[in-house]
């Protein structure tokens, strides 16, 4: 089994701070899982919707959960799923298993479960409306997509806390918050990383060069 590497990152003092551990997961999910151009551009349509559902959160949540997960996170994760390479990654000299393995957040077979659990919550909706009497009978098919919205929104949030619980428990709190607060402000990250990809897809076909020069 690998073993997890250390920190490249550092703060001014020389100590893997926050900022420093923020830095290095996103660099790190940055280099093992977007080589492909196709994947960078569904991330960067991901970026603008979630940052249009963080916008529209303060003013209509079950609206913002719907468009964040049923446009942003689908995109998102559709990149992963079905563009992104799972061969042996040469520019990093690691094999996939590897990078599953050490994966901080959400890594591939984690994500089935997620996106599994995510699918579930509108057949559980529809077989019991009221959700075995916690919520009121919802008023036709926008009544019942604004339950669905909730109920994405409520998941969303168990999500990543859960995961930071796991992570408190296999590492230590800080990197779960870390991990947290990646996954909060990827959007913004995304949308500065990835704004050229759908350009340069165009231009130059699906694989992204620029790790190696990195």
């Amino acid at each position: 089994m690998p073993q997890l590497r250390k920190l490249r990152f550092e703060d001014e003092q020389g100590n893997p701070g926050f900022r420093a551990q923020l830095k290095e997961q996103r660099w790190d999910d940055h280099r093992y899982y977007h080589h492909d151009l196709i994947n960078q551009s569904l991330h960067f349509v991901s970026a603008c919707t979630f940052i249009t559902a963080y916008a529209l959160l303060f003013v209509d949540a079950a609206l913002a959960s719907l468009l964040a997960w049923g446009v942003a996170m689908t995109s998102r994760q559709a990149g992963h799923f079905f563009f992104e390479p799972k061969d042996y990654d040469e520019e990093n000299g690691v094999s996939h298993e590897y990078k599953e393995e050490v994966k901080v957040g959400y890594n591939l077979m984690r994500k089935y479960v997620l996106m599994g659990l995510w699918l579930a919550i509108p057949f559980v909706l529809a077989l019991t409306p009221t959700l075995f009497g916690v919520l009121e009978r919802p008023e036709g098919a926008i009544g019942f997509l604004r339950h669905v919205g909730f109920g994405w929104l409520f998941f969303g949030v168990a999500a990543i806390l859960f995961r930071v619980l796991q992570l408190w428990i296999e590492r230590d709190l800080e990197t779960g918050i870390v991990w947290a607060t990646k996954i909060v402000t990827d959007p913004f990250s995304d949308f500065r990383l990835y704004r050229t990809a759908p350009v340069r897809l165009l231009k130059h076909g699906r694989t992204d060069d620029s790790h190696a020069a990195a």
